[in-house]
């Protein structure tokens, strides 16, 4: 058929998700990453007394547990977690970790050096955006810093969750990702 130009495929194909996510991490600058100098933990104040009294840790394991109670003092007595990158489940609230979704350090790398003090003690406590996750200390511990290209959750069914939550973070904060992370969360978002 002379002058027939083929449709193009409407369906998605590799490297090519869809949807609110795939249009916020388009939308995400790439750069490569800052520098280390002068980061530290400390520069990012964490665990801050909200609601009560509670500390921003104990919100968090009172949010993403069940079953969860507390003393006068808002510590954690019990309770029950799953944590969603390894789907193993505790009722030691000492075996779990509260996830800095975007860890400090990438943060730092990807814009957060240039904050004030005050801008960091807010990401670093951002219960508003899906930032904080309580996850079980081998998990988060085998993530540490490292990116979506450097680490992804072992359940691969989580994987979709885990990107968006990143780019949602990611777009609420403004900050960069580099050219590895954004191909890293587009093959996640293609498990969506």
């Amino acid at each position: 058929m002379a002058g027939c130009e083929p449709l193009e495929d409407p369906s998605p194909g590799r490297g090519q998700a869809t949807g609110p996510a795939a249009e916020q991490l388009e939308a995400l600058t790439v750069a490569s990453w800052g520098s280390m100098a002068r980061y530290s933990r400390d520069r990012f104040p964490h665990w801050s007394r909200g609601d009560g009294g509670c500390n921003t840790r104990d919100l968090v394991l009172r949010r993403d547990g069940r079953g969860v109670s507390t003393d006068a003092d808002c510590d954690i007595t019990r309770g029950t977690w799953v944590s969603p990158y390894d789907g193993r489940t505790s009722s030691d609230p000492s075996k779990i970790d509260i996830d800095h979704v975007v860890p400090l350090a990438n943060a730092w790398r990807t814009g957060a050096s240039t904050w004030s003090e005050s801008d960091r003690e807010r990401f670093a406590n951002d219960m508003d955006s899906p930032e904080l996750l309580a996850v079980t200390a081998t998990a988060n511990r085998a993530k540490g810093d490292q990116d979506p290209s450097q680490w992804k959750p072992p359940r691969r069914d989580y994987w979709c969750t885990y990107a968006r939550n990143w780019i949602s973070v990611k777009s609420h904060w403004r900050l960069s990702v580099t050219a590895d992370e954004k191909a890293a969360l587009v093959d996640m978002l293609e498990t969506c």
